[in-house]
């Protein structure tokens, strides 16, 4: 490409390739899938499933609240931050002996946690443990877009963004159910055991493919995005606990939109060479697949955040029950996101994304309706179902889009974009509804309480969790505080609903305006990616 051409966005090119050359049958693709899944299971498991043993933990390592968030948030840090950087690496080395290494990393380090025997020990697993996930994770998508036939390669897209959208709530249920029959450490139980099929399968089905370029690797690519991912993600984490305008909270935001501009102009700068290609983001497929997955795993964090609380608080569910409650959802997210390459294939990308954000906004708008204190888990329930079922289809075309943007050789980076974006909306859909669900929550209450002494009105605004336990000591105003804060987050809960029904129908609009082409034009193909098997691979990086 000279200077002063426009970028391309190549698709990949049709079918794939075992490690001898020859395309893989019917039976090699079935087990390349399952091996890919798993090991994307056992990331995905990890990022939740502390979640549900934080108090035992701060029992078990006699640390702060703050140190277990730590324990907890810098596993997803540095996943997010490593991403890109490790994916491009997993282009240029190989995916296959990456993504071994990765598993390696990944099955030592989460037993180091599970045996970890003071929180300083445990941090150090958990951030080795991030390190091992972002060379697994960008690797399992990059093996199947580089491995499938072009006519397979939807579905198979489909089955991976199922897993990775209900593995967190299915790895979230077995992790409490570990931690209430046995004890938080078995919690790394299950991801040693993933880890542990994966390298098995992957030994023999997973082909070896790797990237030949001539340019040297964009590390100060890697850095600049390394550090704008972290300090924008930290920033959406403690921002709501610290406050925007917090001196930390602020220079945290400076930080990561300086990495950001750096990031931006170098890879402007580098052109061709480049970790990841900007100008490609003005191509219809990258920008609004991008664009609808950090909205859409925006959205479907703030539901989990909002939940929870509803489901624990509210209605009095334990942290198992609670989590089984959210299945409905996932189950129908996993179903739906295997279907919607067959839906895309009919009636194309942009109408498959636009159907799946419809109707998930539609659920959003029941649960803005019908949820109530007295109407519990079924008022709730169909919106669930409409949400899980709209995000399926939305997200498996939008991945395909992302990942056909950009050349094949190539798929690693198109893999970890991908899953940055993942990240960064999940953050971003945390900080958002869950912000506007507690302010939604103070104001009602103030307006309910008002009548009783300051410190308990004081104490109640802090959240639901701790106006229920300030009720016990009212005496006569037990019931009135108990009422009032559940009704006062039902009242937060629909404010942040509508707020995410507003935000659906803006995706709608921009993925009807400028989502990929339903039926894209035919454009020249990349040459074909070289496969070889790993000693191959190794001699000629050695070269």
């Amino acid at each position: 490409m000279s200077e002063n051409q426009p970028p391309q966005a190549p698709t990949p090119a049709k079918g794939g390739a075992a490690a001898d050359g020859s395309a893989p049958d019917a039976r090699q693709l079935h087990a390349i899938l399952i091996t890919v899944c798993v090991a994307l299971m056992a990331v995905i498991a990890s990022v939740s499933g502390l979640n549900v043993a934080q108090t035992r933990l701060a029992v078990a390592f006699g640390a702060s609240q703050s140190a277990i968030l730590w324990i907890i948030n810098i596993y997803t840090l540095t996943l997010a931050a490593l991403l890109l950087p490790l994916g491009a690496l997993g282009d240029r080395l190989g995916r296959k002996p990456v993504l071994m290494s990765g598993l390696g990393v990944f099955g030592v380090a989460s037993a180091a946690a599970g045996l970890a025997p003071n929180a300083e020990i445990m941090l150090a697993a958990r951030t080795l443990s991030g390190i091992g996930a972002a060379m697994i994770m960008p690797i399992t998508l990059a093996v199947i877009t580089s491995t499938f036939p072009e006519e397979e390669r939807g579905r198979a897209i489909g089955v991976w963004t199922g897993v990775a959208a209900g593995g967190g709530i299915l790895g979230m249920f077995l992790s409490a159910l570990l931690v209430d029959v046995a004890s938080w450490r078995w919690l790394f139980v299950l991801p040693v055991a993933l880890v542990v099929v994966a390298l098995a399968m992957a030994t023999r089905s997973v082909p070896n493919s790797r990237e030949h370029s001539g340019h040297s690797f964009d590390l100060l690519g890697a850095l600049t995005s390394g550090v704008a991912v972290v300090a924008l993600s930290y920033v959406l984490q403690e921002g709501p606990e610290r406050g925007w305008s917090d001196p930390v909270t602020v220079l945290g935001l400076l930080v990561g939109l300086a990495a950001l501009v750096a990031f931006v102009a170098w890879e402007l700068h580098r052109r061709d060479a480049a970790l990841l290609d900007v100008r490609l983001f003005r191509e219809r497929g990258l920008a609004g697949g991008s664009i609808t997955l950090l909205v859409v795993f925006g959205v479907q964090a703030g539901i989990a955040v909002v939940l929870f609380p509803f489901l624990q608080a509210v209605l009095g569910w334990s942290g198992l029950l609670s989590t089984l409650a959210l299945m409905p959802m996932a189950v129908s997210m996993m179903t739906t996101s295997g279907l919607a390459a067959k839906l895309a294939a009919h009636i194309g990308a942009r109408s498959t994304m636009a159907f799946g954000i419809a109707v998930a906004g539609v659920g959003l708008a029941l649960m803005a309706l019908v949820v109530s204190v007295d109407g519990g888990y079924l008022s709730v329930l169909p919106g669930m179902v409409a949400m899980g079922i709209g995000m399926g289809f939305a997200m498996t075309p939008s991945t395909e889009a992302i990942t056909g943007s950009l050349p094949r050789q190539k798929q690693g980076v198109a893999s970890a974009l991908n899953d940055v974006t993942r990240e960064f909306g999940t953050a971003l859909g945390v900080a958002m509804l869950g912000a506007l669900l507690s302010a939604g929550y103070r104001t009602s209450v103030d307006d309910r309480l008002n009548d009783l002494p300051a410190a308990t009105t004081d104490t109640a605004r802090e959240g639901i969790a701790n106006a229920l336990e300030a009720a016990k000591g009212t005496g006569a105003h037990s019931q009135q505080v108990v009422h009032a804060a559940r009704q006062s987050f039902v009242d937060g809960w629909q404010q942040a609903m509508w707020v995410g029904v507003a935000v659906m129908a803006a995706l709608f609009l921009f993925v009807l305006a400028r989502g990929p082409k339903n039926r894209p034009a035919p454009r020249e193909n990349p040459p074909a990616l070289r496969v070889e098997d790993t000693e191959a691979a190794k001699s000629t990086v050695s070269r």
